[in-house]
């Protein structure tokens, strides 16, 4: 292993006489724990910049995203598109015939994972320079961690980071505290990804933005799918009218949705599972997709090693991704949301910090999300009731996609809207949602407007094209002029 000086100098060295006491065998200047994107982010940078760094993953390097989030779970969704995009054929351009078939999809997926293989990942990162370990890392102090190695990596043990600890360990899919959950064979997101055949019926667990993804491929492919959701509305974090316009669809495509339901007990049935929930008949299905979020696991990490409570839910971080004298984080466990494009650009900001090069505190304002159902939901900052309660006093304004654009919405299947929210006393965006054909692409201009804090005024002096989903961005501006009763 590529070991480093003893006495390698660095501007956020720890104090710990336990170290230099007890003196790990392996030295380097940095060690990740964690290589998902976020991780190797910060690794890739500092190995670039000549550091000796460790590289410490348990489960696949590259994380969530190459393997059953961004990459592979949108392939899923642009088959499902395609499916009932030919379905629109009939009575506007001839007729079709449409045969889903899961087995091509399946092929795709393990083919552009490499069957769930990440040995192009680790060699990649070592030719860079970095040296990877397989296995589990618990840290010690601030400046060490111990780890038990998986696989045939072999070479456990101490390991001493003579500059920074970088944790970036993600999250994991989090199961609710249902009776009987732990006696059924359910799926996460990662199983219903790697299936080679789908279930006739499937019970999804969960509203949020994996539950509808997912819902909506196995309903296009044939699957009788059942979607539940304790909250009242499907994707409870975005805006009331964006859970509305995708129960409409769902509704529309065969998807039952049971929203404001309390499942009991979870139990099998025949073959297959059954939910029972409060005042109501009982969801039965041959598969259950639980898709009720993800956790960290501070605890096995031992954070309470460096002055954290290992019973919070996320790693508190400054806006230069610091945790404590040495440590930083990154990625989903600093709970500041799970999306690729954060973990990437928290790496970025947590290196140029390690590496004392200049760069611009983390700023959330402006964090874009997508759900990727169709219609698509594209959001930025916050919705009307965060704004609120953060203390903001707004004005919404709300449109439909613009009737120029309808013959086209109707021709893909579904309506959409632009919801924009302005604060009053500044005159700028804090948020807005874009729901319809494209809106996650639509939204890029919103999320523009509020990073670089576009006064109001001049958004509505723009020159928007004409026809085009975007021209809802103007419609909703001119709505803003009228008061919001809110």
């Amino acid at each position: 292993m590529a070991m480093t000086d003893a006495t390698s100098s660095s501007t956020t060295t720890a104090t710990d006489d336990q170290d230099d006491r007890d003196g790990p065998e392996d030295r380097f200047d940095s060690i990740v724990v964690g290589l998902g994107v976020a991780g190797e982010e910060v690794a890739g940078r500092l190995v670039d910049a000549g550091w000796s760094v460790l590289g410490v993953e348990a489960r696949l390097v590259g994380g969530e995203c190459p393997y059953w989030g961004c990459v592979p779970s949108k392939m899923a969704i642009r088959a499902g598109n395609l499916l009932a995009e030919a379905r629109r054929v009939d009575g506007m351009a001839g007729t079709a015939t449409v045969q889903p078939d899961w087995s091509p999809v399946a092929a795709r997926l393990r083919d552009a994972t490499d069957d769930w293989n990440d040995q192009a990942a680790v060699d990649r990162f070592e030719q860079r320079g970095g040296t990877f370990l397989r296995g589990t890392a618990r840290l010690v102090d601030r400046r060490t961690v111990e780890v038990t190695p998986s696989g045939r990596t072999g070479g456990g043990g101490r390991f001493r980071a003579d500059r920074a600890i970088v944790l970036a360990t993600g999250t994991e899919p989090a199961a609710p505290p249902i009776d009987g959950l732990d006696t059924v064979d359910w799926w996460t997101n990662r199983d219903a990804l790697r299936a080679e055949r789908l279930p006739g019926s499937l019970a999804v667990l969960g509203g949020g933005a994996i539950g509808c993804e997912l819902a909506q491929v196995f309903a296009r492919f044939g699957v009788r799918v059942t979607l539940v959701e304790l909250d009242q509305r499907l994707l409870a974090g975005e805006t009331p009218a964006a859970g509305e316009v995708v129960a409409r669809v769902f509704a529309e495509e065969g998807i039952t949705v049971r929203t404001g339901v309390k499942v009991r007990t979870v139990r099998t049935e025949g073959d297959g599972v059954a939910l029972e929930v409060e005042g109501a008949p009982a969801v039965t299905a041959d598969r259950l997709l639980v898709a009720t979020g993800r956790r960290s696991d501070l605890g096995a990490l031992g954070v309470a090693a460096i002055g954290i409570d290992q019973d919070e839910r996320w790693l508190p971080v400054d806006e230069h991704l610091r945790v404590t004298e040495g440590v930083w984080a990154v990625g989903d466990v600093t709970g500041k949301g799970q999306f690729t494009h954060l973990g990437v650009h928290q790496g970025r900001i947590a290196a140029a910090d390690i590496l004392g090069q200049p760069h611009a505190p983390a700023d959330y304002r402006a964090l874009p999300r997508v759900t990727f159902t169709d219609p698509e939901i594209g959001a930025v900052g916050l919705t009307p009731d965060q704004a609120r309660q953060a203390g903001i006093a707004v004005q919404v304004g709300c449109t439909e996609m613009p009737s120029t654009a309808r013959g086209w919405i109707h021709a893909v299947g579904n309506d959409g809207f632009v919801e924009l929210v302005e604060d009053r006393a500044r005159g700028r965006l804090v948020g807005a949602t874009v729901a319809g054909p494209n809106g996650g692409e639509v939204v890029g201009l919103l999320t523009l407007a509020i990073h670089a804090e576009v006064p109001v005024e001049r958004l509505r002096q723009m020159i928007y094209a004409y026809p085009t989903f975007h021209r809802g961005v103007e419609d909703a501006l001119r709505d803003l002029a009228d008061p919001d009763p809110g």
